[in-house]
């Protein structure tokens, strides 16, 4: 292959962001570790929400960038890594808390479901313009409260309506906004990519 036709090839359907380092078993480790580490770090910035167990955190926005640049199978590596750290000890869930009793922990396992789905969505495209970066990002969001709110509800004894009153509600606003951050970088990423090659 030409050095002319390698951006090129490199750029095609079926890539996403982290298909752009050279290839490697180092590679894959190297990026399964540090989208745990980025979701355990973006968990740290929390707030609590009066009346609600669960805090407003970055976690869902990494769980959600983690597998788009990563793809399906990687991203759900990284967010299962972030789990079962998490559940073994390691302070890395939101508010530096750990384990799996806690009323928020259907949420980990719903951004591991919705880091595989918007990875094999990214395969696809849809991280390379706006509208389908958004479409992604709400979809992936979507999956995680379809698995929190309902866990959220059945561990605290809430009824449904209370969990999601608690535990959707007052993440939407938040939710648009980490969706606009993503519309705008990751076809911004895939542009610069792009013009280098």
């Amino acid at each position: 292959m030409s050095t002319a036709t390698a951006p090129v090839r490199s750029l095609r359907a079926g890539t996403v962001l982290a298909d752009l380092i050279p290839a490697s078993r180092a590679r894959d480790i190297a990026l399964v570790v540090g989208g745990a580490a980025l979701t355990g770090l973006a968990a740290q910035l929390s707030v609590p929400v009066p009346g609600s167990p669960v805090p407003v955190s970055g976690q869902t926005f990494a769980a959600l960038l983690v597998g788009t640049a990563l793809g399906a199978r990687r991203g759900f590596l990284a967010l299962a890594l972030y789990a079962v750290a998490g559940m073994a000890g390691v302070p890395w869930f939101a508010q530096a808390t750990s384990g799996y009793g806690m009323p928020s922990f259907g949420y980990i396992l719903g951004m591991l479901l919705a880091s595989t789905v918007v990875g094999a969505l990214a395969r696809r495209g849809a991280d390379r313009s706006v509208l389908r970066t958004a479409g992604a990002m709400v979809l992936g969001s979507a999956i995680i409260y379809a698995v929190g709110v309902p866990y959220l509800a059945l561990a605290t004894g809430m009824t449904f309506g209370q969990a999601v009153a608690a535990g959707l509600t007052p993440f939407l606003i938040g939710d648009a906004l980490k969706a606009a951050l993503a519309m705008g970088a990751l076809p911004a990423a895939w542009k610069l990519v792009g013009r280098k090659g």
